[in-house]
């Protein structure tokens, strides 16, 4: 039976390899010769996504066989038909290892999986298949947590930026109908009105409307867009109706490009995972030599205990369980880590620069000052634009109407006849046409803008606020200012990041000196940096690191991209621009810095389980070892071992936690 189970394992394995060889022939043969059929055609065309499909297919395909594999030969003691079947199962179970351990010998490179081989090997030259098949089940279960741990972020990333409409209506003889998204194609005029998610990307030919823009540009200001302005993907229509031609359309749109490059760069292994792979794959050789010295002094049976001493699987599934545990605890807080490798870097941290617009002011604005130009005073004012933005709820609307509510301003209803939505708004109130909104929609209503609103709405432009105007009867009679809005949680922010040591906290801007040195004070920081270009805070970056400081960036707008490439670890929040996004390791996906903190937690809990992990994984090594030495043990003893260890290691991977929360909806 130990011979047949010797011949069955060689034959499944020439077996699956000539037949794959053939398999991948043939698959060459059909594309040079374009007898690929259509959907063939397209599947080429994603290959990388295709592959990693496979993957994860044959990894769930080899998991099932070997568990197949472990029932049929426990069957096989009581039921001895069984056995034959266990034999074969276990062999095509074991082929990934054989084939794994032949390209690295291909490599001339001696791993982990050499050891796992030899020691298959070894069981079937024995008749241990139940150990044979122990062997290829948690080899398979390591591979299977490493895909696990990068699927579930992957999944994460697919919906950071919702999901698109499935219907849309087009343009077709001068007639609105409504079609399937999938059927729209380039130069297509789509029609997108009020509260509607314009699906594709393309340019304004006919009307105007007030676009939420945050999940792609991250601006907290919707903007304002007219003919021949471009539109995007997933943005929202706040207020208006707008006729696009169609310039680009699914997988082509620039937020679909955005979530392609997401998903195809994340790296979820840090480098202690990587180490401990590492050191599993290095302590290949000595243990090789080791066994051979001591085949002769104990024999066979110990030498394959001693062999399979080197924890390799384990090392990857506990790794892998342990990052997986991690994100998923961090995910629950609303922290997206693309790049596992950041957590380790977090540790290193002594430097921390913020910048300013949009990552330490607030995505809500606030009013600022209320500039009267003629007979109305500053409350009238707010009374007549907050009634008239009553119903919106795009931030300035929310900015004006807090502050109306702040004031106990009683508003006055509003004919919804007489409601009307472009640039601004338009509305009927007391027999009196009142006009709320930008200096360009008023030039376009025919009002005359005083030169004392137009040295406010310079300032504003200075200072880097927006000015929203009112008009009565076609009369311009006041102005609101709307400021951007300091974080309200920024100052515990800075006593926390003080608490985990950091010991230089600045912020660095493109804005001018006063109001970034005003911000710097206010908050305590340590220092402040103004005027600076994209690459100026790159440079800035440099010279903090050639002075040996470790830097971590928090940004969030294009101008980042440059700087977060060169820090050590890069922070962005949710509604960053889509370059930013794309380079920063982390993202907060509240938009607010409030978990920041958290994420430093999560770091420091994270390298000290991987360190207890590793711990136990080399407790094992070491005991396996002795026993085989001293004691004989068996390799059926050593994977018995082997299993309330990776127990024991499962167990103190499902218990981290902070602050309460567990997230074992994704480990159990």
């Amino acid at each position: 039976m130990v011979l047949l189970g010797l011949d069955i394992l060689v034959g499944t394995y020439v077996g699956t390899r000539v037949f794959n060889h053939f398999k991948v022939k043939k698959n060459r043969h059909k594309a040079k010769s374009g007898h690929l059929k259509p959907n063939q055609k397209a599947t080429q065309i994603t290959s990388q996504n295709v592959t990693t499909t496979k993957t994860e297919n044959k990894t769930d395909h080899y998991l099932k066989a070997s568990t197949v594999s472990v029932g049929l030969t426990v069957g096989g003691y009581f039921y001895p038909p069984l056995k034959f079947w266990g034999i074969l199962s276990t062999s095509y179970a074991t082929v990934p290892i054989l084939t794994e351990t032949q390209k690295s010998l291909a490599e001339v490179k001696v791993k982990n999986d050499l050891l796992i081989s030899i020691v298959s090997i070894g069981c079937f030259a024995m008749g241990q298949y139940f150990t044979a098949s122990l062997a290829a089940w948690f080899y398979q279960l390591g591979n299977k947590m490493v895909e696990k741990t990068q699927n579930n972020s992957q999944e994460i990333l697919t919906d950071i930026f919702g999901q698109q409409p499935k219907n849309t209506w087009i343009l077709k003889d001068d007639i609105e109908i409504e079609v399937p998204l999938e059927t729209v194609q380039l130069n297509d005029i789509v029609v997108i009105g009020m509260g509607e998610v314009i699906p594709i990307d393309g340019e304004i030919v006919t009307g105007m409307a007030m676009i939420d823009q945050q999940v792609l540009t991250g601006e907290s200001m919707p903007v304002e867009k007219g003919v021949k302005e471009q539109v995007f993907a997933s943005t929202i229509i706040l207020s208006g109706k707008i006729w696009i031609k169609v310039e680009q359309t699914g997988l082509d749109t620039n937020i679909s490009k955005i979530t392609n490059i997401l998903t195809h760069t994340v790296e979820f292994k840090t480098h202690l995972q990587s180490r401990a792979e590492t050191w599993a794959d290095n302590a290949a050789k000595p243990l090789l030599g080791i066994g051979g010295l001591f085949l002769p002094i104990i024999g066979f049976p110990p030498t394959m205990t001693i062999l399979y001493s080197s924890p390799g699987s384990d090392v990857k599934v506990l790794a892998s369980l342990q990052t997986l545990k991690h994100l998923t605890l961090a995910y629950q807080k609303g922290i997206l880590v693309k790049d596992g490798r950041a957590l380790e870097s977090l540790l290193k941290v002594d430097t921390v620069l913020f910048d300013k617009t949009g990552t330490l002011t607030s995505i809500q604005p606030e009013v600022g000052q209320i500039i009267p130009c003629d007979d109305l005073r500053e409350n009238e004012i707010l009374t007549y634009a907050a009634a008239a933005e009553r119903k919106l709820t795009h931030p300035i609307a929310s900015a004006i109407l807090a502050k109306a509510e702040e004031l106990n301003l009683s508003l006055p209803d509003i004919d919804n006849a007489s409601y009307q939505m472009s640039y601004g708004i338009t509305v009927d109130i007391n027999n009196k046409t009142v006009k709320v909104g930008s200096a360009r929609f008023m030039a376009m209503e025919g009002i005359i803008i005083s030169d004392q609103i137009m040295k406010a709405q310079t300032h504003c432009d200075t200072e880097g606020y927006s000015l929203v105007m009112l008009s009565v009867d076609h009369k311009i009679k006041g102005a609101i200012e709307i400021h951007p809005q300091m974080r309200s949680e920024t100052t515990q922010i800075i006593q926390e990041l003080r608490q985990h040591g950091i010991k230089h906290i600045a912020i660095v801007s493109g804005d001018r000196e006063q109001p970034t040195k005003k911000l710097a004070k206010t908050l305590g920081m340590d220092d402040y940096f103004y005027d600076l270009l994209p690459q100026d805070k790159a440079i800035l970056i440099e010279q903090l690191q050639k002075e040996g400081k470790t830097v971590c960036f928090v940004g969030d707008g294009i101008n980042d991209a440059i700087a977060m490439k060169k820090s050590d670890v890069s922070i962005s929040m949710l509604g960053a621009t889509s370059i930013a996004t794309d380079t920063a390791q982390v993202v907060l996906m509240d938009g607010g810095l409030s978990h920041l903190s958290y994420l430093f937690d999560i770091s420091k809990q994270l390298d000290i389980k991987m360190k207890q992990s590793l711990l136990l994984c080399t407790g094992y090594g070491i005991t396996n070892f002795a026993g085989a030495v001293f004691f004989h043990f068996s390799i059926l003893f050593s994977f018995v071992i082997g299993s309330i260890e990776y127990g024991v290691g499962v167990i103190h991977a499902k218990n981290s936690q902070l602050d309460g929360n567990s997230g074992d909806t994704i480990l159990n």
